[in-house]
């Protein structure tokens, strides 16, 4: 089952220091807590976002997200994975297309339909394009900050998975940037 090579899988996430993308409970408000207030970088979130046409996240990263209020991305085509009928307001509807099925077949069916760059986002999402070999890049930001327990951002693997080093930047705020290529 041969998977357009021409689409890229990209993830850009947050971890705590101890690896945790979120609380148990899929709060992130540690995330806003963590280094100054003032500081408006967006740690090339804005290049990254802007260079991705899909974004492809799981169901509890899509409803974490709605309590956000406002809709953070704009008009880019967002697809939520799930197994069951998804709710989605009014604010959303004509953004948020509902997808089911294994990591292959959702890229193949976006690759049919022209994406060429996903942004890949939520832990379970995460892992499973992992495991399914398709993530082509990875950009992890570690905010210096623990929080004990909560959502892993990395689980178990049917292997190794080789990493190449890109580049590591930090910043003022001890946020710590490092980029990975997946190397098959």
């Amino acid at each position: 089952m041969g998977i357009d090579t021409a689409i890229k899988c990209s993830v850009f996430i947050a971890t705590s220091l101890d690896g945790f993308i979120a609380r148990q409970d899929g709060s992130i408000d540690w995330l806003t807590g963590s280094g100054s207030p003032e500081n408006s970088e967006d740690y090339g979130y804005q290049e990254f976002f802007d260079s991705i046409d899909t974004l492809v996240m799981g169901r509890s990263t899509y409803e974490q997200v709605l309590t956000f209020g406002e809709w953070p991305y704009g008009d880019k085509k967002t697809v939520v994975l799930s197994s069951s009928r998804l709710q989605v307001p009014e604010h959303v509807k004509g953004k948020v297309e509902e997808m089911a099925g294994e990591p292959e077949l959702v890229v193949r069916q976006l690759a049919e339909r022209g994406a060429r760059h996903l942004y890949i986002d939520g832990g379970k999402t995460i892992q499973g394009f992992l495991r399914a070999g398709l993530i082509d890049e990875l950009t992890i930001t570690t905010l210096p900050i623990l929080i004990g327990e909560g959502i892993p951002l990395f689980s178990s693997l049917d292997g190794d998975v080789k990493l190449e080093h890109l580049n590591t930047r930090s910043f003022e705020s001890g946020y710590v940037q490092s980029q990975y290529r997946v190397l098959r």
